[in-house]
C-alpha cells in the first residue's frame, strides 16, 4: 500500500432487522398496553363475566405474552400454551359484536393511553380490530 491509498472499505455486519416489538418500547409498553386495557374490562357487565378466574391477572399474562410474540418479542406464549388458535379458544365464550365492540372500546382507550407515533398506532389499532371482528362467533342476543 502506497501513502496515498485508503486502506480498504469495511462493510458493516448488516442491522438484524427490528421488531414492532422493539420499535414501540417492548416489554413495557405491552404491559401498560394489557394492563390498561384490563382495568376497563374489570368493570365491563358483559365482558368480565367471560372470565372464569376471579383474578384478572392469569389472563392478562396470556394477552401480553401472545401480543409480545404476535409483534416480534419473546416466543414465551407459543412455548407455554402451543398454537395461539384464537377462534378456537373463544368458541366457549358467547362473543357477539356487543362484546366485540366493548373489547374494542377497551382496547382502543388502552392504545390510546401509550402515546405511540402515528404509524405504530394505526399499525397496531389495524390489527387489534381485524382481530376482534374475527373473534365475533354469533349474532344472537346474549346467552342468559
Amino acid at each position: 500500500m502506497t501513502e496515498d491509498s485508503a486502506p480498504p472499505a469495511v462493510s458493516p455486519r448488516p442491522r438484524e432487522p427490528i421488531t414492532f416489538y422493539e420499535e414501540v418500547g417492548g416489554h413495557d409498553t405491552f404491559v401498560r398496553l394489557v394492563d390498561t386495557f384490563y382495568a376497563g374490562v374489570a368493570e365491563d357487565e358483559v365482558l368480565r363475566p367471560m372470565y372464569p378466574e376471579e383474578d384478572l391477572g392469569p389472563a392478562a399474562h396470556r394477552l401480553t405474552m401472545f401480543l409480545e410474540q404476535y409483534w416480534g418479542g419473546p416466543t414465551t406464549y407459543s412455548e407455554q400454551r402451543g398454537h395461539p388458535r384464537l377462534r378456537m379458544r373463544h368458541m366457549p365464550f358467547h362473543v357477539d359484536p356487543d362484546a366485540r365492540d366493548r373489547w374494542l372500546g377497551h382496547m382502543r382507550h388502552a392504545v390510546d393511553e401509550l402515546d405511540l407515533a402515528p404509524l405504530h398506532e394505526t399499525t397496531l389499532w389495524d390489527y387489534l380490530q381485524r382481530a376482534a371482528f374475527a373473534m365475533v362467533n354469533t349474532f344472537e342476543g346474549p346467552a342468559r
